[in-house]
């Protein structure tokens, strides 16, 4: 399949920034979803495991759907996983009120995490202008987190807004890897920054697993594309704001560095 590649009318910079952001705001932003702080009140909420009440706190924002539908938003996980674990945990409240305990999950996490950080005034305004004059369109779960109510407080605002830029680049990169011809399953197994067949099983998936190993270059293009998609989003930003960002997600990918 031949490369695709998008120009940026732009310049560089928007791309250079999507690249610098691209590995601290995914580690930033996904910090808090499986992590025990997040799982067990809701299992104390009357979800049936942690893992499920993930699936419906995370893919509420779509509302009360079937499951083929979050299957679709996440890629990554396999089918039978995210079924068993929606239908499982979407009857406890619903999914809109799901989705709602979990943003709010989201916010105490950062509370908790990001006393010391000092700018989060204006990294959440940074935030806020490329989230919500983000397009998003072919984006279903950002487009959900994308309107999802916000709390009020710097820190806690930050975080959800960390997190919403997470799934920003998160379904960008979804609709990068299906524009390379690659399957979510063979994704994992060749991306160099997961743990190949182990992460697959992580994520669900069974039986005897393809070789992808010469998807490698097609899976670098994808990476490549959804950096040049994001950059398109990160135009709302001169190029001093976009310097700003980056040194702030970079502050804040240091605190909880720590903190962890």
């Amino acid at each position: 399949m031949p490369t695709i590649t998008i120009s940026d009318p732009h310049g560089p910079h928007s791309l250079a920034t999507a690249r610098a952001i691209a590995t601290p705001v995914n580690a930033i932003g996904g910090a808090f979803m499986l992590h025990p702080d997040t799982l067990n009140p809701g299992k104390a909420a009357g979800y049936p495991g942690g893992f499920s009440y993930y699936v419906v706190g995370r893919g509420g924002v779509l509302g009360d759907v079937d499951a083929s539908v979050v299957v679709s938003a996440f890629a990554f996980f396999a089918p039978n996983l995210i079924r068993s674990l929606w239908e499982a945990g979407v009857v406890v409240e619903g999914a809109r009120k799901a989705s709602d305990r979990y943003a709010l999950a989201c916010a105490e996490w950062g509370r908790q995490r990001l006393g010391t950080f000092a700018h989060a005034e204006r990294l959440t305004e940074l935030l806020a202008t490329v989230v919500d004059q983000a397009d998003p369109s072919g984006l279903a779960l950002f487009a959900g987190w994308q309107t999802q109510a916000r709390v009020d407080d710097a820190l806690g605002r930050c975080y959800q807004l960390l997190h919403v830029l997470r799934e920003l680049r998160g379904s960008v990169h979804i609709v990068a890897i299906v524009a390379h011809g690659i399957t979510p399953l063979e994704a994992l197994l060749v991306n160099p920054g997961s743990a190949g067949e182990a992460q697959a099983k992580r994520f669900g998936w069974d039986g005897e697993f393809p070789d992808a190993e010469s998807l490698q270059a097609a899976f670098a293009a994808a990476e490549e594309l959804t950096n040049a998609l994001m950059a398109r989003h990160l135009d709302v930003l001169s190029e001093s704001e976009q310097n700003e960002l980056i040194i702030l997600v970079t502050e804040v990918n240091d605190i909880m560095s720590q903190s962890s």
